[in-house]
């Protein structure tokens, strides 16, 4: 089963601001995780403490982190970060994070 993939913006900037070994290579990846999402062998591991409608996934490649969501058989990929950037990055946007993709009864989960 093929999924579609849709780049946000801010993720599609930070794309083109890497090497283009580095994009490559993500790109790459993002492609084969496309085509065969529920046999790849990516590095994906499932995001705690962010709770909504969909769920929020990290696939790591090398030293650089994807954040993505799946739904309607569409990987939205929110941001593309390097490591170090990755978790202080998704500590100051999960509100931002629970406005895209979350409804508003887990955002008042969160606040409370």
């Amino acid at each position: 089963m093929k999924i579609g993939i849709e780049i946000h913006k801010s993720a599609a900037k930070s794309l083109q601001e890497l090497d283009s070994g580095t994009r490559d290579r993500i790109v790459s990846e993002l492609k084969s995780f496309a085509n065969e999402p529920t046999t790849s062998k990516s590095d994906i591991k499932k995001l705690k403490g962010i709770k909504g409608k969909q769920d929020l996934y990290r696939l790591r490649i090398g030293n650089y982190r994807v954040i993505y969501a799946i739904q309607d058989d569409v990987m939205w990929v929110i941001e593309i970060m390097n490591r170090e950037k990755g978790y202080k990055w998704l500590t100051t946007n999960v509100f931002n994070l629970l406005f895209l993709f979350c409804n508003y009864s887990a955002i008042l989960t969160y606040l409370i």
